[in-house]
């Protein structure tokens, strides 16, 4: 499945690409943004573009061939963005981005066990060459770790059964796949949990998830980062997907804004429209906030 940008119309608006510019895509995915980016730079415009995803960079390089050089996508974390300017000697960027979400490919296809709704290995590791998984994580982490991750990153309230109910599972099989830890979830906690607004495995997979990539932290070094290589009259513009990933960006732009680094274009996180989200659910929980660069 072809992954859709999230947002696209209004990461255009606040990014607002001129022919020349140069600009960071630090979660290039499979290159949507990235293609309406160089698209609007023509002719010399540059995309420095990241991803830990090897797949998701091959299929990048793939989808935007056409504009050869322009577009410079590396196998590689954002964390690294300050160094990697520097090397790469990519100058002049009028504006960074980040989608945090994850891609229709990754969710879908690339079997890695993102997903509640498929049977796969219990893996969630954005870059193969990274160690830790969420197989190991369920299996090895000590019930207090497992209850911690679970309330911190997922906010989930049952933590404490569900993590007893892993604990019990593990010690008579190893749990190796999604269908295996979905139904030791749906074990411990209440039929009707959550009236059936959310999947009961939702925030337990999004704690995982978070855990095996180290997000948040990734997320709190990208976004100073960001702000210095940025020029002045340069846009930050960063996409979250649940409440923890949007209060760190959050929390950076009234910071940076009162020291008077940047001024915030979005005094409230901006929303996919009704249109959009109808036609991608995953643009339902999306937030977008910009700022703008002032010195």
């Amino acid at each position: 499945m072809a992954h859709i940008p999230v947002m696209s119309v209004e990461v255009i608006k606040y990014l607002d690409p001129r022919p020349g510019d140069n600009f960071v895509d630090c979660t290039l995915g499979d290159g949507g943004h990235s293609g309406l980016i160089l698209k609007a730079t023509s002719p010399n415009g540059k995309v420095l573009g990241f991803d830990l995803d090897l797949e998701a960079i091959k299929v990048t390089r793939d989808n935007l061939k056409t504009y050869g050089d322009r577009l410079v996508a590396l196998n590689k974390s954002y964390t690294e963005l300050e160094d990697t300017v520097e090397e790469r000697g990519f100058a002049h960027i009028s504006g960074v981005l980040a989608d945090f979400g994850l891609s229709s490919p990754q969710i879908e296809e690339r079997l890695r066990g993102f997903s509640f709704l498929r049977d796969e290995p219990l893996d969630m590791r954005y870059s193969n060459s990274e160690e830790l998984t969420a197989e190991q994580i369920v299996n090895h982490y000590p019930k207090s770790e497992l209850v911690n991750i679970m309330r911190e990153y997922g906010e989930e309230r049952l933590a404490e059964p569900i993590a007893e109910a892993i604990l019990k599972a593990r010690r008579e099989e190893k749990i190796a796949t999604t269908a295996q830890l979905v139904k030791i979830i749906k074990s411990a906690v209440p039929g009707n949990y959550e009236r059936g607004r959310i999947h009961p495995a939702t925030r337990v997979f999004q704690a995982l998830r978070i855990e095996t990539n180290d997000e948040l932290d990734s997320i709190a070094s990208l976004l100073p980062q960001a702000l210095e290589v940025a020029n002045v009259g340069g846009m930050l513009v960063f996409i979250s997907f649940h409440s923890l990933e949007d209060r760190l960006v959050k929390n950076f732009f009234r910071y940076q804004e009162a020291a008077g680094r940047i001024e915030i274009q979005t005094p409230k996180p901006i929303a996919a429209s009704d249109a959009e989200a109808k036609k991608n659910p995953r643009a339902r929980s999306a937030k977008l906030r910009a700022a703008l660069k002032l010195k």
